[in-house]
């Protein structure tokens, strides 16, 4: 395709409260060239004085191509007269270079009031489509628009919510039917571009993913918009999960850093978060709930989670030290509990683990550990096997998955990675969303030389989910670098996302 696209145009008067408002909106398909990219409308109403409008990301559409829409509302006012008719063009600019569409220099056209004229070759256009269903959302709008010269007699969603294990079908209805331009419907004016208007609404309950296509029959032919054989697909927010080793309270300038991270929760929509070296003022082994590094980001979110917190020994002299969960959504159950040999609150090497069962909206039930174990030399062993014997105990019918977050002091291609690899039980979940290859190996095949594909691989902190689950991972990014959020410990930290297989 070329570098920028028209999709559609939309010129819509409508008279809300008895104020005439005229809507333009404009829908593109970018290529991907770079992320610093500008994407402007220039265009003209009646009056003939050009503007610019820029243009924002809509979604991603496939492999290094981009949709991006705006609209933007013009009220008649005493001192301001409606566009009316438009003329445009699209510019794209972006590493220096400027690319147009704008009808080979003619500009586009749109008339006052036309309703929605597609871009040259496009007969037919999935319009409103959103690649994200919002929460309680129960139902899915299709609206889809033809070419004037496709004159459609029928036009079916084909969906599913598993993957195509069953198949629905809904019956699309004609909106606007605006042959010969002349309308049969209500609409107040024809559409003078001759588009028909189809909609459906599909019921999709409390599934978390769709997936679907459109079939378009008109006079013994079939035309299929599939998203060019990959389908549309709308889903859920998926489960975000962060992992942080908080170094204890040894940071310089701690307090801007507690500041740096409930920011990254923030922005990030983080669901659940697992916390290692979570400290809080000795005070005499009593503990300073006030003090507690995890309780103080949790305060300073937007709006703050439900915590589970737990400490198992004396840390740095003066600090209770221990790890903490922090959910988005109530436990349903939580737990603390020593995985080490020793529960002795004056030894570093006495460890404890807490628990938290969460209910995920869309997901189900899914259990969460975050641990801080010893190095292979100080007891690893003992503890993860432990842990995982714990976390077996707690493994049911009704739990979706089960994730061993956090610090586990073992590098990776080690010793004790080696123990969790021949454990055949849980999976480096960063490796399976960012080297799904070298996953196999290590994984899957269990490579005789993957320890050698893991040298330069310096991790500690993982998550680890049970091969049984049924969750998988979608993505992962490390995170609190010198170029995403700044330093704020010792330890990067890491952000995945889940979905349901």
């Amino acid at each position: 395709m070329k570098p920028i696209q028209l999709i559609y145009v939309e010129n819509v008067i409508s008279r809300k409260k008895k104020v005439p408002r005229q809507e333009l909106t404009f829908f593109m398909r970018v290529k991907n060239v770079s992320y610093d990219k500008r994407v402007d409308v220039i265009w003209s109403g009646e009056d003939g004085v050009w503007h610019t409008l820029p243009v924002q990301y809509h979604s991603h559409w496939h492999d290094d191509v981009e949709n991006w829409m705006v609209r933007t509302s013009f009220p008649l006012t005493a001192n301001q007269a409606l566009p009316g008719n438009i003329r445009f063009g699209l510019r794209y600019r972006v590493e220096g270079q400027e690319f147009w569409d704008n009808s080979h220099g003619h500009n586009y056209e749109s008339q006052a009031d036309s309703g929605i004229q597609l871009g040259p070759e496009i007969l037919v256009h999935n319009v409103g489509f959103h690649n994200q269903l919002q929460e309680g959302q129960k139902t899915l709008p299709i609206t889809v628009v033809l070419d004037k010269t496709v004159h459609a007699e029928k036009v079916t969603i084909h969906w599913t919510v598993d993957n195509w294990q069953h198949t629905f079908k809904t019956t699309c209805h004609c909106k606007k039917n605006y042959w010969d331009g002349k309308a049969k419907s209500n609409a107040r004016n024809p559409n003078q571009y001759g588009a028909q208007v189809w909609s459906g609404r599909l019921r999709i309950g409390s599934a978390f993913r769709l997936q679907y296509s459109i079939c378009c029959e008109a006079h013994g032919q079939i035309l299929w918009d599939n998203n060019e054989g990959r389908n549309y697909v709308a889903s859920r927010k998926p489960l975000t999960v962060m992992i942080l080793n908080l170094h204890c309270y040894q940071e310089t300038e701690q307090d801007q850093k507690f500041w740096q991270i409930a920011k990254a929760i923030d922005e990030q929509q983080v669901d659940i978060v697992c916390f290692q070296e979570v400290a809080e003022h000795w005070s005499g082994g009593h503990g300073d709930w006030e003090s507690n590094s995890a309780n103080i980001i949790n305060q300073r979110l937007h709006a703050p989670y439900h915590i589970v917190a737990d400490w198992s020994h004396l840390g740095f002299d003066k600090y209770r030290e221990g790890v903490a969960i922090l959910s988005r959504f109530p436990p349903l159950k939580q737990e603390g509990r020593y995985v080490s040999d020793s529960d002795d609150i004056y030894s570093i090497h006495s460890r404890k683990v807490v628990m938290a069962q969460v209910r995920i909206p869309y997901m189900g039930v899914v259990n969460f550990f975050s641990a801080h174990l010893s190095w292979w030399e100080d007891g690893f062993e003992q503890q993860f096997q432990r842990l995982c014997a714990w976390a077996s105990s707690k493994q049911t019918k009704q739990v979706k998955g089960t994730l061993l977050c956090g610090d586990f002091n073992i590098a990776a291609g080690s010793e004790g990675y080696q123990l969790v690899v021949n454990s055949h039980e849980y999976e480096d979940q960063y490796l399976q969303a960012n080297e799904q290859g070298l996953f196999e190996k290590v994984f899957r095949v269990n490579d005789p030389h993957w320890r050698d594909y893991l040298a330069d691989d310096y991790r500690i902190d993982y998550i680890f989910m049970n091969k049984e689950s049924s969750l998988q991972v979608t993505t992962a990014r490390v995170v609190f670098t010198e170029q995403d959020y700044g330093r704020v410990s010792d330890h990067c930290g890491f952000i995945m996302t889940f979905e349901p297989k």
